[in-house]
């Protein structure tokens, strides 16, 4: 029988009216885990989304990470650890696995990586995100069965945990300016802001 316990770290619900469904939108730095009927959106610019599930029961999960890894060393603590993909991704894994997934069901589906911080020619970090990403999923054996990763556009992904069914619209009117906002704000906090025990969350 399907365990349809939810573990929450984002807590913005809502209705989507578009696809009849309730839905839960990740902010950069949370993630969700369940194995109820919802559609998990983020909004991805440099960063990336994994949408991880079990194929056989349904339980599934998505988060959003800013950064590949954390090479801050041993005094960064989990108050900025979901911001790291190492992190991040472990989490949602093992998370998912808490809830009753198995991981030789496990699938995933990527997401984001853009180049659309316009200046950052070299090294740019949303294909350092796209490269862990593929790199990190590879290395733990969960084959990546769709994925859509870098280039200069963000993304907004509608994931419905019930079927799996993944919906991208890349956003190609430059009318981002507020997801440029979000993660240019959200780096300078990983740079600025002083450590603590709990997850910092902004909208």
């Amino acid at each position: 029988m399907k365990n349809t316990h939810e573990n929450v770290l984002a807590k913005n619900h809502y209705f989507d009216r578009h696809f009849e469904i309730n839905a839960v939108k990740i902010l950069p730095g949370e993630y969700y885990v369940t194995g109820l009927d919802l559609m998990l959106v983020t909004v991805l610019g440099s960063c990336v989304g994994a949408c991880i599930r079990d194929r056989v029961s349904g339980i599934g999960g998505l988060n959003h990470f800013m950064l590949p890894d954390d090479r801050r060393g041993e005094d960064a603590r989990v108050g900025s650890a979901m911001r790291y993909g190492d992190y991040s991704m472990a989490i949602l894994i093992n998370e998912v696995l808490k809830l009753g997934a198995r991981r030789e069901n496990l699938e995933a589906k990527i997401f984001g990586g853009g180049n659309v911080l316009q200046g950052f020619t070299h090294n740019p970090v949303g294909e350092r995100n796209a490269r862990f990403a593929v790199d990190y999923l590879n290395a733990e054996g969960i084959p990546i069965v769709a994925r859509d990763l870098m280039g200069i556009y963000p993304r907004k992904v509608y994931f419905r945990i019930s079927d799996g069914r993944v919906l991208v619209r890349r956003l190609k009117t430059l009318k981002n300016e507020t997801i440029l906002d979000r993660e240019l704000r959200y780096s300078q906090r990983l740079r600025q802001s002083p450590m603590s025990g709990e997850v910092e969350l902004f909208s």
